[in-house]
């Protein structure tokens, strides 16, 4: 096998000046907020310390590049009350997660599938750009990435081993081949977050609100988990895995095995599900990738995580991070149409992504148990927030006793909207409802001030509390702002 094009010279190699701060937020303990700040910086620069309060706190390099080091500098600001740091003779202003009033915003899909890497900046980020806007008149407390921070889907190409993935792989690739493919997907992988941390927009917000990040299919390539096992268990697709696991760790964390923050479930990291908890506030982000196959979206650490927090109080509002919506139409009746129809066999692992696959039934049931146990408590309650399908959409599930759980889904912030018929499909398939839960019925229900269920425009969505009360509001690139909904 020989790649169809000479690869293209890394972004890496063109970087004259560090990029960073990037804030990432490790834990909430004990009254503070820990962070960790990290740096991509050419080689052989010196990297200026954090300065707090007349203190001066170093950066570490924790990884290298063939033409970057990665920086990283962990510090402490107060969790409850605005505060602010300094680096490299700047001051960023940090609001804080105040109890009685914040304002959270939730993104994901940034980027696309094919081509991302050229597309006009200008085009691309301009939800960023509104969402800067916004931080910049109500200061954001948090920045919640739902899945999708990159699409590394064009990481493979350009290699021998990996160039055909998945349709082609090597038998028997040598030990010496597989090490050539770790260095072009490493160096390939950080390209693609050198693509989005290197923008003016993104740039502005992570260095002045921290980030809780929860990856999903495209941070590794379409689809893991839902391809067949002869690929991903591949030496190939095992390669792949790893060097993305490692670079979502690094960019999206933060951090490096051996070294995860306190949030994380396993501190070994063989799954990266998280909670964060604060007064009224539970954030909770299990793993949906690293132990998926065809038929688990989770294995046992990531549902031995879930079952805790079902058992867990946590007075206030708890938001489940779930990358694949939780609440949906019936998507295992189109499967079953889907596999019936040859031509249209080739959609199987999108399908086979959610959690409304008939293949994945039992666990859906199983997650949908867990969320109606946390909200059963008096003083808790629940909502999800998903990302993934590049639609504007929301759901509810009756709980009994008064309590219903709301599903906000947004998506995508820079992913370019599917046809509108595509939402009226999902809209028309929306209408029969469903009741995997005997006696809890799910519904999706029109955004505020819209008429259909989905609402095919790029978008993010922005989490409220005001008066101990937490409302959503989805910013729409074309009907603009929704009205703020109650939860």
């Amino acid at each position: 096998m020989k790649p169809a094009t000479a690869p293209s010279p890394p972004l890496s190699a063109h970087l004259k000046k560090p990029l960073g701060p990037i804030l990432m937020l490790d834990d909430i303990r004990e009254g503070q907020m820990h962070l960790a700040a990290l740096f991509i910086a050419p080689n052989g620069q010196e990297m200026p310390p954090i300065e707090l309060d007349g203190i001066s706190i170093s950066a570490e390099n924790i990884a290298t590049y063939q033409h970057v080091t990665i920086w990283r500098c962990r510090f402490s600001r107060p969790a409850t009350d605005p505060s602010h740091y300094r680096w490299n003779g700047n001051r960023f202003d940090l609001a804080g997660c105040p109890e009685g009033a914040m304002q959270i915003a939730y993104v994901s899909c940034n980027g696309e599938e094919h081509g991302d890497l050229t597309r006009d900046g200008d085009e691309r980020n301009a939800m960023w750009r509104q969402l800067a806007e916004t931080h910049d008149q109500t200061p954001l407390s948090l920045l919640l990435h739902g899945g999708d921070q990159v699409y590394a889907d064009e990481v493979t190409l350009g290699h021998p081993l990996s160039h055909d993935w998945p349709d082609r792989l090597p038998r028997d690739p040598s030990r010496g081949d597989l090490v050539d493919l770790r260095d072009h997907l490493r160096e390939r992988f950080l390209d693609r977050y050198i693509a989005v941390y290197d923008t003016a927009e993104h740039a502005h917000l992570a260095a002045r609100v921290p980030s809780l990040m929860q990856w999903d299919d495209h941070d590794i390539c379409d689809g893991w988990g839902s391809l067949r096992r002869s690929r991903t268990y591949s030496p190939v697709g095992q390669m792949l895995f790893d060097c993305a696991r490692e670079a979502a760790l690094l960019f999206q964390h933060g951090c490096v095995d051996g070294d995860l923050p306190a949030r994380f479930a396993d501190p070994t990291g063989l799954h990266l599900g998280w909670s964060i908890t604060a007064p009224g506030l539970r954030l909770l982000a299990p793993d949906l990738r690293s132990e998926r196959s065809r038929r688990e979206v989770m294995g046992t650490s990531g549902w031995r995580m879930m079952e805790g927090a079902g058992h867990t109080p946590a007075p206030g509002r708890t938001f489940v991070m779930s990358s694949v919506p939780v609440l949906g139409p019936r998507l295992s009746v189109l499967e079953w149409v889907m596999m019936a129809i040859p031509s249209m066999q080739k959609y199987e692992d999108d399908l086979r992504d959610q959690w409304q696959s008939r293949a994945h039934r039992d666990s859906w049931q199983h997650l949908l148990e867990i969320l109606q146990r946390i909200a059963s408590l008096d003083g808790q309650d629940v909502t999800v927030l998903s990302g993934e399908i590049h639609l504007a959409a929301r759901g509810e599930m009756a709980l009994g006793t008064g309590k219903v759980m709301h599903q906000l889904v947004a998506s995508g912030i820079s992913h370019r909207a599917p046809p509108k018929a595509w939402a009226r499909f999902l809209d028309m398939l929306a209408r029969f409802g469903d009741s995997p839960l005997p006696g809890h019925p799910i519904q999706m229900r029109p955004i505020p001030g819209q008429s259909h269920r989905y609402v095919a425009e790029r978008n993010y969505l922005l989490l409220r509390k005001s008066e101990g009360n937490w409302q959503a509001q989805w910013a729409l690139e074309d009907s603009g702002p929704s009205a703020w909904m109650p939860l």
